[in-house]
């Protein structure tokens, strides 16, 4: 195999996952990236890919592409209202990258637990790649099964990648929990409040996981070699807030009060003026809007009382065997949030 033609295509470029995917395979020989995003940035294409037409031209020349990173994702307020856009997207992207790039040889699907059905409530764990389904919609399970028709009689083969909830550092995504948890401790100190766990009661005392994007960045590269499989993929660590949470508040110089079910999307609401002070005090370079838009993805996490968790010996026994310590996970993000002047 050449080394030279590997070209990447990393859908959803600047958010949590596809940023610490382009930062790893920029790290790699013989790799050339090219991000999309809606929005665009240094080295990216800026791309609808819910307009199929917009799509194509877009992409239509690119011809020396080799394998698709697809990472976007676009929020919605319901269940079934996540399924047509989130398939539409991929279904643009790999209408238009298909017949233009003949050398293609993988695409990557990033999805999650939901396939499991985690997000609707208790399930059983460890889940495994092989559970059965669960009623839709789902739109984690529309994508793979796109991939799988699409795939059928084609050189190229597809990964699904299914993490737990992502620790990473970028800004503005709607699903950072590593970012919500450190506003909401930063806000507490301004406030002279103790840190408390705002989740329902129960889940301060269920057991977790967490993905590192860096790892799960080596873990998604590691996964191209790979025809047609899903792995679970995870640090390797199990938690319990309730062990995790002192720890955090320790980080921030808090004391730790008793937890108090409250949701973060409507008691942050309010605190964007407050957030201006904090800035200019402590000299932060980043707006309110920017570390804001992750509340009701914490709530969600903060919610679930009961376990949740994944069995990732799939993926050691094909052959990956990386790890990651959640605790230091969370504190060395920290350290990069007021490194970057993100937070006090």
């Amino acid at each position: 195999m050449n080394e030279e033609r590997k070209v990447a295509l990393v859908a959803g470029a600047n958010g949590v996952i596809g940023k610490n995917l382009i930062e790893h395979l920029e790290t790699l020989p013989g790799w050339r990236v090219i991000g999309l995003s809606r929005r665009g940035g240094p080295g990216q294409i800026a791309v609808d890919l819910l307009d199929a037409d917009d799509t194509r031209a877009k992409l239509g020349g690119l011809d020396d592409v080799t394998h698709v990173f697809y990472a976007a994702y676009v929020d919605k307020p319901t269940w079934a209202e996540l399924v047509a856009p989130n398939l539409a997207m991929l279904t643009n992207l790999v209408d238009a990258i298909e017949p233009a790039a003949p050398g293609l040889r993988h695409i990557s699907l990033m999805q999650g637990y939901k396939v499991y059905g985690a997000h609707l409530g208790p399930f059983k764990t460890p889940a495994r790649e092989d559970d059965a389904g669960h009623m839709p919609p789902e739109f984690n399970v529309d994508q793979q099964s796109f991939l799988e028709r699409r795939q059928a009689g084609k050189t190229w083969t597809w990964s699904a990648i299914r993490p737990s909830v992502v620790g990473g550092t970028a800004l503005g995504n709607p699903m950072n929990l590593a970012l919500a948890i450190a506003v909401y401790a930063s806000i507490s100190k301004e406030l002279g409040l103790p840190l408390r766990f705002p989740g329902k009661p129960g889940a301060y005392d269920s057991l977790l996981e967490m993905t590192d994007a860096g790892l799960l960045a080596k873990a998604t590269v590691w996964a191209t070699g790979s025809e047609n499989e899903a792995y679970n993929i995870a640090n390797g660590d199990l938690f319990r807030w309730s062990d995790l949470w002192p720890r955090i508040a320790r980080y921030f110089d808090l004391e730790v009060a008793p937890p108090l079910p409250m949701s973060l999307d409507v008691v942050m609401a309010d605190k964007e003026g407050l957030w201006t002070s904090i800035a200019a005090k402590y000299g932060l370079e980043v707006p309110y809007s920017a570390v804001s838009s992750s509340w009701g993805f914490a709530d969600f996490v903060f919610g679930w009382d009961y376990d949740m968790f994944a069995d990732g010996s799939k993926a050691r026994r094909a052959g990956f065997h990386e790890y990651a310590e959640t605790p230091a996970m969370f504190f060395r993000l920290f350290d990069e949030f007021r490194k970057a002047k993100v937070i006090p």
